[in-house]
This record gives structure tokens, C-alpha cells and sequence, in this order.
């Protein structure tokens, strides 16, 4: 369906994600990216040295440049921030540029794992390895991201099909049912902790309804790290055809793109970056929704360009909100899925706002 027939039809191109933002130049571009590492520099930094027991600065490098003295503060550094501010990169990274690809996609601005449903669906996956004990010992590196996958995916399918109607798809009609599945998830996960009758559940639980980054290790980073950086990897190869979407389905099968292959081929692989994100960190909210567009803003809509910008930016996001949530309330360790969502609903509601007249979202 072309621009204008999707205007007939009641939907106006997404602002941000149906619509290219202004073309940027090469030298913006390297700045706002030089500008980006050397924030995410500084974020790394700051996430290892800030907390309830607070290290100096220097002794933080020295420590990381492996030319620091034995000390208490090494063990602290090296095996319980410095993986907990990596998995943050990491994981901000890839719900960032999953939220830019969704939003492609279904050419929606408020497309994002987690108002999908896919961040629940994972989350619900990983709840029913747990309570069945699937997996034994490799629980935590294999069973649990192929239940998240399993569930991320079965999500993503029920979604998206009770958003179309016959040859359509309104936003509307894809945000309230991705509301509705995460309801219906949700409760599902409930149910499964209920009847285990094992009350050690509902807390490890807690961890997958609400996000946190407090349960990384070092050898539950490898496997996420791999994905987003290879997921990463592989939608920026796929940056034309994601930018051929932005002018439509009949535009886009015009220029000789199957928009139904191409779009089923890649929600697969969204719905497995989110899942193995999910099985290491729960379901963090609304960074994929945020950091695209603050992202668009500053480097324009083109994928080859927006992709790398915005796994930066999700890396700083999430590292500096999960800093955030250590030390605001210290010793209180705040998931910082709470934190994201109280940031990320008010802006929901503010692009819901903005909405094009005569959209419907």
C-alpha cells in the first residue's frame, strides 16, 4: 500500500519512522558518533567507579589498564561492576536498534520490544523453563534464551496478526494489541509460578517482570554479546531494504523488495536478539522506543547511518540509567526497568501527543 492509499485508509505516515528525516552530512555524522564513544567512555567509568562503595577515578583506569596494586577495590571492578556496566551496553545496544527496526517495519514511531509484546513473551518463555527446570545446569546459557526465543516469537506472530485486518495494519490497532498480549502473557507467567507451589520462583521471577542488570557475570556475557553484535552486524547489511519500507509497501515491491519475506525473515531475527536480552536482563522498557528517535534527530532516518548511532546511544541509555538505579537509592538496588519506565511512559504519552492529524496514533 502506497503513502497516499495509506492516508485514505486512515494512516498517516509515522513521523520518524515512516518519514526520512533530513539527510545528514559525513562530518555531523562523525562527530555525533566521536561524540558518542567518548560519552560511553566516560559512562563506563563513572558505572564501575559509583556505587555504594565509591572508588576513586584513578584507581579505577589503573585497575581496568591492569596496573593497579591487589586491593578490595579489584574484586569489586573487575567481578561485579564491570560486567554489570558491559551487559548494560550491551543490552541497551540491541533493544535500541531492535526498537529502530520495528519501527521500520510497521512504520509506526511507537513501535518498541516492549509495548509489542515481545519483551513479554520472552519474559513469559523464560518463566516456564524456569518453573519446569528445563535445561539442568546450562539453564542460564541455553535453555533459557531458546524458551525466550520460543516465547518472544509466539508474541511477535499473535500480535501482529490481530493488528491486521484483511490487507492493513493501523497503529492503533498494533499498540492496543500488543497491550493485550503482554496482558495475557503476563498473567500466563503468573499462572505458571502459582502452580509451581515453589515460592523461590516468584522472586527469581521479579527479575524477568521488572528488568535488572544485577545477576551478570561474566559467562552470562558472551552469548548476548555475540547476538547483538552479529544482529547488529546483519540488519546494517540490510539497511537498504529497511529503508525502501519507509515509502511504502507498494514503493518498496516496486523497487523489487518482498516485503512479506523480508519483513517475516527479520522479525524472527528481532524476536531473538529481544529474547536473549530478556533471558539476561528481564524485560527493560521503552529504551527502544526513546533512543531511535533521539537518534533520528541527530543523524537523519537512513539505516546505515541510524543502526550504529543508535546502539551507541542505547549502550549510554541503559549504562546510565542502571548507574541511576544503583544510587539514587543506595544501598537500594532499584531494577532499572522501574526507572526506564518512568522515564519512557511520560514520552509514550508525549508522542502520542504529536500524533500526525488524522492519524490514529
Amino acid at each position: 500500500m502506497g503513502e497516499g492509499a495509506a492516508v485514505k485508509a486512515g494512516r498517516a505516515p509515522a513521523q520518524g519512522a515512516g518519514q526520512r528525516a533530513p539527510a545528514q552530512g559525513p562530518a555531523r555524522y562523525v562527530l555525533v558518533v566521536a561524540g558518542l564513544l567518548a560519552a560511553l567512555g566516560l559512562a563506563v567509568v563513572a558505572g564501575v567507579a559509583l556505587g555504594s562503595v565509591r572508588i576513586p577515578v584513578g584507581q579505577v583506569v589503573e585497575i581496568l589498564t591492569g596496573r593497579a596494586a591487589p586491593s578490595p577495590f579489584r574484586t569489586i571492578v573487575l567481578d561485579v561492576r564491570l560486567p554489570r556496566v558491559l551487559l548494560g551496553a550491551v543490552v541497551g545496544a540491541g533493544l535500541a536498534v531492535v526498537g529502530a527496526v520495528l519501527q521500520a517495519l510497521v512504520r509506526n514511531r511507537l513501535a518498541d520490544p516492549f509495548l509489542l509484546g515481545i519483551s513479554s513473551g520472552a519474559s513469559s518463555g523464560a518463566v516456564l523453563v524456569l518453573v519446569l527446570g528445563i535445561g539442568g545446569g546450562v539453564t542460564s546459557t541455553v535453555a533459557m534464551p531458546a524458551g525466550a526465543f520460543a516465547g518472544a516469537l509466539l508474541a511477535l506472530v499473535l500480535v501482529y496478526s490481530l493488528a491486521r485486518s484483511g490487507s492493513t495494519m493501523t497503529g492503533a490497532r498494533l499498540v492496543l494489541a500488543g497491550v493485550a498480549v503482554s496482558y495475557i502473557l503476563s498473567a500466563l507467567s503468573t499462572l505458571f509460578l502459582v502452580l509451581s507451589r515453589r515460592p523461590e520462583h516468584f522472586q527469581e521471577a521479579m527479575f524477568w517482570s521488572l528488568g535488572g542488570l544485577g545477576s551478570a557475570r561474566w559467562d552470562t556475557l558472551a552469548v548476548p554479546a555475540v547476538v547483538v553484535a552479529l544482529g547488529t552486524g546483519l540488519l546494517v547489511a540490510l539497511a537498504r531494504p529497511l529503508d525502501l519500507l519507509l515509502v511504502g509497501e507498494e514503493g518498496a515491491t516496486v523497487l523489487g523488495l518482498d516485503t512479506a519475506r523480508f519483513r517475516a525473515a527479520v522479525f524472527v531475527l528481532a524476536s531473538l536478539v529481544t529474547a536473549v536480552m530478556v533471558s539476561v536482563s528481564g524485560a527493560v522498557g521503552f529504551v527502544g522506543l526513546m533512543v531511535p528517535h533521539a537518534a533520528r534527530m541527530a543523524v537523519g532516518a537512513p539505516h546505515r547511518r541510524l543502526l550504529p548511532v543508535a546502539a551507541l546511544g542505547g549502550a549510554l541509555a541503559l549504562i546510565l540509567a542502571d548507574l541511576a538505579a544503583r544510587t539514587v537509592a543506595a544501598p537500594q538496588d532499584i531494577p532499572v526497568g522501574v526507572l526506564t519506565a518512568l522515564i519512557g511512559g511520560p514520552f509514550f504519552l508525549w508522542l502520542m501527543r504529536r500524533r500526525p492529524e488524522g492519524s490514529p496514533v
